[in-house]
């Protein structure tokens, strides 16, 4: 198991939120900003940069990225981090495209769009986010091993290059990480969508698609589950 990392990652996100929020609330303000938290948090536009940034890392390491079509409520706001929900979105985009192409093929001429589900209600306890694949899916036998911080099924040789830029980069991710190989993706937006009282699960068909589905609880009516 990875308890003590689970604790250590909870620990530092809870840690650099409260440093963020400080400095935020130093600084001039901003339009539905309160400190580093967004009164008016769009799934949809924050979605959207997602899959500008996910696209730009597939076309560079495949030559080409699948669509990625959004349905659902497109006008919702809520209270939230836009930047925690950004790189929730980024790695679970991230999956599904390279799953897609290296499911189907770098030459296919119809690769199937990655769908993106805004699931929400006015009296809904979360909002939810599905992200639905047709890349092949995940053997039953990997299932538990995706939320390790050492389980990747890219090349290895992608840490090794990563560490090099990480000597040179302060900024925890961007589109200049790898599209994928570094095994702490997963398990760290999982971190990130509990912080706040959600959640995250993947549901796999091998052979098919994977659907990951993200929960999302409103601030203001979830206590920091920092562990003890």
């Amino acid at each position: 198991t990875h308890e003590f990392l689970d604790r250590f990652y909870l620990c530092r996100i809870g840690i650099r939120v409260l440093i963020g929020q400080y400095l935020a609330l130093r600084q001039p303000p901003v339009e539905h900003y309160v400190g580093i938290i967004c009164s008016q948090t769009s799934p949809y536009e924050i979605v959207k940069r997602a899959i500008d940034d996910a696209a730009f890392m597939c076309t560079r390491r495949y030559g080409d990225a699948p669509q990625v079509m959004i349905t659902g409520k497109l006008e919702q706001t809520f209270p939230y981090v836009p930047t925690h929900l950004h790189y929730i979105m980024l790695e679970l985009l991230k999956n599904s495209m390279r799953a897609t192409m290296d499911w189907h093929g770098v030459d296919a001429v119809d690769l199937p769009p990655i769908k993106v589900v805004i699931a929400d209600g006015d009296d809904n306890e979360d909002v939810v986010i599905k992200v639905s694949d047709e890349g092949g899916g995940i053997p039953r036998s990997n299932m538990k091993k995706i939320w390790s911080y050492l389980f990747t099924t890219a090349d290895p040789a992608v840490q090794e290059g990563m560490m090099a830029l990480k000597s040179s980069n302060n900024v925890d991710h961007g589109v200049d990480s790898p599209l994928a190989g570094l095994g702490y993706g997963l398990p760290i937006s999982r971190s990130y969508c509990r912080y706040f009282g959600g959640d995250l699960s993947v549901m796999s068909m091998e052979g098919h698609g994977t659907d990951a589905f993200v929960y999302l609880r409103r601030l203001g009516s979830a206590r920091e589950p920092l562990p003890i």
